[in-house]
């Protein structure tokens, strides 16, 4: 029943990118008492963690995160909204008792002018065109067809498989095939009749439009097989009127860059150091660069807030911990090895 309500309130009043990842596996519910809100959480020690926003009509917004806030406070936690946009940053703007930092941004394209990106991009198509003349092409599938699909589980498996880091969740749950996927729209890349990537959008109702939440792509997939899903997925949206894509959050990116001095300094030193250092186990440059070459129309700022005077390194570490799923040091402790383990694969190769 819960879930039901959930889904019933993200389907009526989602405006935050992340609404319909709150019906992710793994995502807890609390639903106001006196209105028609609910917040989805993770909690991490004494930290409540929101995927985004409070979802609910926009004039409840303030009395919700209260709420929600005093709920929090009654269990000794404090509460730290985690990819929150622009409408929540402005709530909180003039308030003493909450802090903001910025983490990083997210693309945004109207799909209605994507084929003039098309048209000025060469080596966009020609990236299309490579992976067309491989024998790829891209298939809709049903939500249920989705689930059940060996050949896309296959491509899940290898995919993960792949990444540097363990597995992330939260905002970023590699998971949606078993989360509700009747709203979510499905594309799959085939060749010779086996799926070698996939996509899955998740819709944004209050903004007309989807979040392209997962694409995954096995390793043996040939170049340009993403560019191609993305196509048929803007192509498709543009088709049903939708005026608003993203591919989500691009942590520390470089559009966001004026917006992170604002950061306290022990933040930018952290960011710094990650945007130096890290790219081996995650790659911000690589992500960034694949969102840049598609020529988004705008990025929209994206921040973590929490209700307390200043951002705390506990609440950043809690924040880490909700995407890792385990301790953040045992994360990059595990990236760390397998980098070790892949550098030394190619120097004794």
């Amino acid at each position: 029943m819960s879930s039901a309500l959930a889904r019933e309130l993200v389907l009526s009043y989602g405006w935050n990118s992340t609404s319909y990842q709150i019906l992710n596996p793994g995502i807890n519910h609390w639903f106001s008492p006196t209105m028609r809100a609910v917040v989805g959480y993770i909690r991490k020690g004494n930290v409540f963690n929101v995927a985004g926003a409070p979802v609910c009509h926009p004039h409840f917004l303030p009395a919700v995160c209260a709420e929600f806030e005093a709920a929090a406070d009654r269990q000794r936690c404090r509460v730290c909204y985690v990819c929150a946009e622009d409408r929540l940053h402005d709530l909180f703007a003039t308030s003493a008792n909450h802090a903001a930092i910025v983490i990083g941004a997210q693309p945004v394209w109207n799909p209605q002018t994507w084929h003039y990106i098309i048209q000025r991009q060469a080596s966009l198509r020609a990236q299309l065109n490579r992976s067309r003349n491989k024998g790829v092409i891209i298939e809709t599938i049903s939500p249920d067809q989705m689930v059940s699909h060996r050949g896309v589980r296959r491509v899940l498996r290898e995919w993960i498989a792949s990444r540097r880091l363990p597995p992330l969740s939260f905002l970023v749950e590699p998971d949606v095939l078993d989360g509700v996927m009747q709203d979510r729209v499905s594309l799959v890349a085939m060749r010779h009749g086996n799926p070698i990537a996939f996509l899955v959008a998740s819709p944004v109702v209050a903004k007309n439009g989807y979040l392209i939440e997962l694409l995954a792509r096995s390793p043996y997939a040939p170049n340009g097989v993403s560019e191609l899903l993305i196509n048929a997925a803007m192509r498709l949206f543009a088709s049903e009127n939708c005026s608003y894509i993203t591919l989500g959050l691009v942590a520390l990116a470089t559009a966001a860059r004026r917006e992170m001095h604002l950061n306290p300094i022990w933040l930018r030193a952290a960011m710094n150091f990650a945007r130096a250092h890290a790219n081996r186990f995650y790659n911000f440059r690589g992500l960034e660069q694949f969102r840049l070459k598609m020529l988004p129309d705008r990025w929209e700022t994206i921040y973590a807030i929490s209700n307390e005077r200043s951002f705390s390194p506990r609440t950043l570490y809690s924040m880490g911990a909700s995407f890792s799923s385990i301790s953040p040091w045992l994360a990059i402790g595990i990236g760390l090895a397998k980098a070790i383990q892949r550098e030394l694969l190619v120097a004794f190769r």
